[in-house]
């Protein structure tokens, strides 16, 4: 956890994170209605519904990152479970704390990653935009750090880096599941994305993420 998230339980039973920003901050970009469905029912959901599949079993003690790593590669139907709903709660509170409602413009740092590893923010941009356009259904988009410099990730569903690409860290995340923007959007996910980037990314948070 780095400094830039909001403090979370490291151990069961596991709490809704505290959004770092009013509900309707992000707006116009995300309304204030669709943070509260997607904050307070989806994520909400994950939460209440990890506690109770992990009460009483060897992963009630566990962190939510030493979950979703150990039931990764479940084969059982209950573990399975655990590990969408982990992942879910773990993706969520990502995705949260990498929007700002002052974001959108890189930091130094971020900003020479950024011309480095894509040749400049347009590109970065587009590049970004088509990352998450093409995560087939629901899913997730990601700017990871791997082998000294920046990339792009896609993930469907609970799947993040800890669980499909433990080599990558992660350092923002966009949510591309419809309950994400379709009362905004409709099915216009270019659309969002490409405000979500100009507008709200949490750069800081990014920087913190490089360790």
């Amino acid at each position: 956890m780095t400094a830039a998230r909001a403090q979370k339980p490291s151990h069961a039973p596991f709490t809704l994170m505290k959004l770092p920003y009013e509900a309707s901050a992000l707006a116009p970009v995300i309304s204030d209605e669709t943070v509260g469905f997607h904050h307070g029912k989806h994520h909400k959901t994950y939460v209440d519904t990890l506690n109770k599949l992990i009460a009483g079993t060897e992963f009630e003690g566990q962190s939510l990152e030493e979950i979703v790593k150990a039931t990764a590669k479940a084969q059982d139907a209950k573990t399975k479970k655990i590990f969408n709903n982990a992942g879910q709660v773990w993706n969520h509170d990502f995705f949260w704390n990498s929007l700002d409602p002052k974001g959108g413009k890189p930091s130094a740092k971020m900003k020479e990653l950024i011309e480095s590893g894509f040749g400049g923010f347009e590109e970065f941009k587009k590049k970004l935009t088509e990352t998450g356009v093409t995560q087939f259904g629901s899913g997730w988009a990601w700017l990871v750090f791997e082998n000294g410099k920046l990339g792009l990730e896609k993930t469907p569903n609970a799947e993040n880096m800890l669980s499909a690409k433990p080599g990558a860290k992660a350092l923002l995340t966009i949510d591309v599941w419809e309950h994400a923007y379709y009362l905004d959007y409709q099915n216009k996910r270019p659309d969002f994305l490409g405000a979500v980037i100009d507008k709200l990314l949490n750069w800081r948070f990014a920087e913190a993420n490089l360790g």
